[in-house]
């Protein structure tokens, strides 16, 4: 292996221990406010879900950008980074929405049912998305 290799491949490391980090904080907050806002406000689980997902979209974004992803990719172009940050989560979101419409609605699981893919299965496909398209 040459020292390019291995450096890519710290740097790999480097990103995903962060966004590990990261994205545990993030998605654990996610998680926990769509399930108290649809538990204890009595929100709809899906209207709770979108609420959520405008709150910590603009946080994700920032904490992403400067944390997870800081010696990613290029800086320039940051309207591009930023649009593609934002479809990003909004496909975050809808998978997020699709599990909570299949467990609630669908399935009528309990609120905290959709929290278990929420925390273990949306944040392999967003960390793919950012990692390759946006901060790519």
């Amino acid at each position: 292996m040459t020292d390019q290799e291995r450096h890519e491949k710290l740097k790999l490391l480097g990103q995903v221990i962060r966004f590990g980090m990261v994205g545990l904080l993030l998605t654990v907050l996610v998680a926990a406010a769509y399930w108290a806002v649809a538990e204890f406000l009595h929100i709809d689980p899906m209207v709770s879900m979108t609420l959520v997902y405008l709150f910590f979209t603009g946080l994700g974004y920032i904490l992403h950008s400067r944390v997870s992803f800081k010696d990613h990719g290029t800086r320039d172009q940051a309207h591009i980074r930023t649009v593609r940050f934002f479809i990003t989560n909004t496909i975050g979101f809808l998978s997020n929405q699709f599990f909570v419409w299949l467990l609630v609605k669908q399935m009528g699981g309990p609120t905290w049912w959709p929290v278990i893919p929420i925390i273990f299965v949306t944040p392999l496909l967003t960390f793919t998305l950012n990692r390759r398209w946006v901060f790519g």
